[in-house]
């Protein structure tokens, strides 16, 4: 018998500010889950480690119920997109999903540099960002 898994923060999907849904949403130290339907079940999950971006939504209708939507990005194959839709309390929970991610990357020693992409940098020729539009060997080889 499998344990469930101790959540940090758990939600269900609300309709005019209720928890009328099958739809539940979880977050433990590191997976964030998402579980389906009541007589058929289906259950998902995002390793956090693998979280790129999370956005924040509230639209007027949202803000009156007092929920809203946080979508994560991740670069998970079966679950790229994973939207918790109309949960209470948005901001806080996207702020712990945000901690949580970057707790458990840091843990991983997984912390990358991000490039910054100056238009300056971009090569207009082939319309994409490569290698090239960054490196500038000349100012490689001075340097070194």
């Amino acid at each position: 018998m499998s344990k469930k898994p101790d959540y940090l923060w758990h939600d269900r999907r609300r309709r005019l500010g209720m928890p009328l849904s099958f739809t539940r949403y979880g977050l433990s130290e590191d997976r964030l889950f998402l579980e389906k339907g009541l007589l058929s079940t289906n259950f998902d999950e995002i390793l956090l480690y693998r979280v790129r971006d999370i956005s924040l939504k509230i639209s007027l209708y949202q803000r009156l119920f007092g929920v809203g939507t946080i979508t994560v990005q991740s670069s998970d194959k079966s679950l790229p997109v994973l939207e918790l839709k109309n949960i209470k309390r948005p901001r806080e929970t996207k702020e712990l999903i945000h901690q949580t991610v970057e707790e458990l990357k840091i843990a991983r020693r997984m912390r990358v540099g991000e490039t910054i992409y100056t238009h300056d940098s971009y090569d207009d020729q082939d319309d994409h960002i490569d290698h090239d539009d960054f490196w500038d060997d000349d100012h490689y080889d001075d340097q070194y």
